[in-house]
């Protein structure tokens, strides 16, 4: 074996053993724990996932913490990008729902501004042409 191919060798050998390391720290997150546990699919949307598009998987913490993770995922679902978001903008607004007064509590102030797209405002239609023409 010449000089060359003994270096090469070893180059191969050392990026090996890093790649396994690197890939061990990983499998040490929770996604990569999560993605061992549970199947590949959203738990909202039913939506399968494989190949390279399970990296639009996303670990959800059920309890919004995201120091709480336990050996068994037992604080996790796996959310597709799209519900994940959904998932957290919900929780937004049933926040403020929560900390805004409700009509039981706030009777005498009258009824509740319609929001926008409970109005019924219609705009007059303009036409190029006038009736009886």
């Amino acid at each position: 074996m010449s000089g060359t191919d003994k270096k090469s060798h070893e180059y191969r050998d050392r990026r090996v053993a890093e790649m396994r390391k690197e890939e061990q720290q990983r499998q040490s997150g929770y996604r990569e724990q999560a993605l061992k546990l549970f199947p590949h699919v959203c738990g909202r949307c039913s939506r399968e996932f494989e190949g390279q598009k399970i990296r639009e998987l996303t670990v959800h913490h059920v309890d919004h913490n995201h120091d709480n993770n336990p050996p068994d995922g037992s604080n996790w679902q796996l959310l597709c990008l799209y519900c994940h978001d959904h998932e957290h903008s919900r929780g937004i607004q049933e926040q403020r729902d929560e900390e805004s007064p409700t009509r039981q509590d706030e009777s005498d102030l009258g009824p509740l501004p319609l929001r926008r797209s409970q109005q019924t405002t219609q705009t007059p239609v303009k036409t190029r042409f006038t009736a009886g023409i």
